[in-house]
């Protein structure tokens, strides 16, 4: 079930509690509960209803407009029933206080089981601490390159990263994945504890991130917390991220805003302003003679 990121908002702050859709078939159930930007949104009921039967207060609980909005948005695929979605907020996602909690030794013993039992079921063999160890090293970037230096496909990787994350073991980015407190404690556990660069603050980048980017809700799988960092240039990026890891356009565009390559340019379109003034005053002098011997 789609959910836009103002509507989601809305439903934080309890201004909007109904949903409508244009479905063949319920697509959800009462009791679902849907893991967002802003936390678990629960199914309170599902109820297949009639266009005609729409009210002006269906349209407030929505968040339309008015009740001629609501119809107009419902206009679509109108061979389709509509159906009446409630939703509630109902708190925090359990994963997001979860990784923020730094697990004791009884805790570490179960979490390595855990992960003994993901490595034993996997056909390509143990994986787990593997991926823990490319994620620390390599904050924030793409999972694309992280497949690359594992040689793993970039779909296998995102779904073994995605058994770390029911565990409460990394985070999901905007782009690319962090350790979280729970799985920089268990990595520390087996290989020694390591200095780590400062975490970024993600509740402030989380509130923001629902007005930048839209977002869905799934029952059968996770809307990642996202994190959106605006001020990054391209140069930064070079320097934040290793060669190894870098794709081919970012390694263009970090070349493109290289503090040399910056240098030059203006330096070469200073030269051309240069001779283009001096023909431009030469224009109006008349042509040098030779001189007769």
């Amino acid at each position: 079930m789609l959910i836009r990121p103002a509507e989601l908002e809305a439903i934080r702050r309890g201004e909007v509690d109904l949903a409508f859709r244009r479905w063949d078939r319920a697509r959800v159930k009462v009791g679902t509960r849907l893991r967002t930007a802003v936390g678990v949104i629960e199914v309170l009921s599902v109820d297949q209803v009639a266009l005609s039967s729409l009210r002006a207060d269906d349209a407030r609980r929505s968040g339309a407009a008015s009740l001629t909005a609501l119809k107009e948005a419902l206009a679509a695929r109108a061979e389709r029933p509509v159906f009446r979605v409630g939703l509630a907020h109902a708190g925090r996602d359990p994963r997001e206080v979860l990784r923020e909690t730094v697990p004791d030794e009884a805790e570490i013993t179960q979490i390595l089981a855990g992960l003994e039992r993901l490595d034993r079921a996997s056909p390509i063999g143990p994986w787990t601490f593997d991926t823990l160890r490319i994620i620390d090293a390599n904050p924030e970037v793409r999972a694309p390159d992280l497949a690359a230096e594992l040689g793993r496909p970039t779909p296998e990787l995102k779904r073994d990263v995605r058994k770390l994350k029911e565990r409460g073991l990394t985070e999901s980015l905007a782009i690319g994945y962090l350790l979280s407190p729970r799985g920089e404690a268990v990595l520390d556990h087996v290989d020694g504890p390591r200095e780590r660069a400062a975490r970024p603050s993600f509740r402030a980048v989380s509130e923001a991130a629902p007005a930048r980017r839209a977002s869905s809700a799934r029952s059968d799988d996770s809307a990642t917390l996202s994190t959106l960092n605006t001020s990054m240039t391209p140069t930064a990026v070079r320097n934040r991220v290793p060669t190894f890891t870098r794709g081919r356009s970012q390694r263009r565009k970090a070349r493109s805003a290289s503090p040399r390559r910056i240098a030059s340019s203006s330096a070469g379109l200073i030269s051309t302003a240069v001779r283009l003034c001096a023909l431009i005053a030469g224009a109006d002098r008349p042509p040098p003679t030779r001189a007769r011997r």
